[in-house]
């Protein structure tokens, strides 16, 4: 599991975030298929294409989504669904 509270992660090498047009809609691709995945899930995935601290993530989340009282948890819970699909890894020092 990510310790995301220390380590910076990004999305698995091994899946590619688009929008795919036959879909309708964004998914996480990988060799054995894709993911459909929600507005907030892209919003949040979007920002892990490049190495992050969960600190980070949320800090710039509120920036831009300032009404969302609960964005830390809800953006928490998602990091460790996340991780449990192998979806983000952390970034190697």
């Amino acid at each position: 599991m990510i310790d995301f509270d220390t380590k910076k992660f990004h999305i698995n090498p091994n899946y590619r975030l688009q929008f795919e047009e036959a879909q309708k809609c964004h998914v996480l691709l990988y060799p054995e298929g894709l993911v459909k995945l929600s507005d907030t899930a892209v919003e949040i995935l979007s920002r892990c294409k490049q190495a992050v601290h969960k600190k980070t993530l949320i800090e710039d989340l509120q920036k831009d989504y300032p009404e969302a009282e609960t964005l830390a948890a809800d953006v928490s819970d998602f990091l460790e669904h996340a991780a449990s699909e192998s979806w983000l890894v952390v970034v190697e020092d």
